[in-house]
């Protein structure tokens, strides 16, 4: 093998010198300041990035804080809204619970004076009825006719007793 051989190793190592020396300044000048720039334009490019997500994440909570202030706005505007139709309605009610029981004071008012006159009319009829009784059970009783006014009388007694 020629790489083995100890006579051609001083012009080995010369070669091996002289290209390593030019690949080395080819690096240096050509490819080294290439993948720098690309480096620095990388990193520049990022830090862009960074900055605009940033600018974006706070214009990002600027629009939720406007929106949670006027969800909040409106929230607060539907519960007055509420409130206000429910006292509407509260007093709409009250006042309609108030007409009705105006009318049912007056309906049994009047019902109580058509059955006080009822009553006073049963009383009337029971009257008759019990005189009517009376001179019947007397006649049937005893074998006379007791005059109406008499029979009147003892209705008349009894019934102030009883009541």
């Amino acid at each position: 093998m020629p790489q083995l051989d100890l006579s051609t190793f001083p012009s080995q190592l010369l070669w091996l010198a002289v290209t390593f020396l030019l690949l080395y300044l080819l690096m240096s000048w050509v490819a080294l300041p290439r993948v720098s720039a690309m480096i620095v334009a990388r990193r520049t490019r990022i830090e862009g990035d960074l900055e605009r997500a940033a600018q974006m994440k706070a214009e990002a909570e600027a629009v939720i804080a406007a929106y949670e202030r006027s969800l909040a706005d409106a929230r607060a505007q539907a519960q007055a809204t509420l409130k206000q139709a429910m006292d509407r309605f509260g007093a709409e009610a009250a006042e309609r619970q108030r007409k009705a029981a105006e009318a049912l004071s007056v309906e049994t008012s009047a019902a109580e004076r058509r059955i006080a006159e009822a009553k006073t009319q049963a009383l009337a009829s029971l009257r008759a009825v019990a005189i009517d009784v009376a001179r019947t059970a007397t006649r049937r009783l005893v074998g006379t006719d007791v005059d109406e006014s008499s029979a009147a009388a003892a209705v008349d007694r009894v019934m102030r007793e009883r009541a």
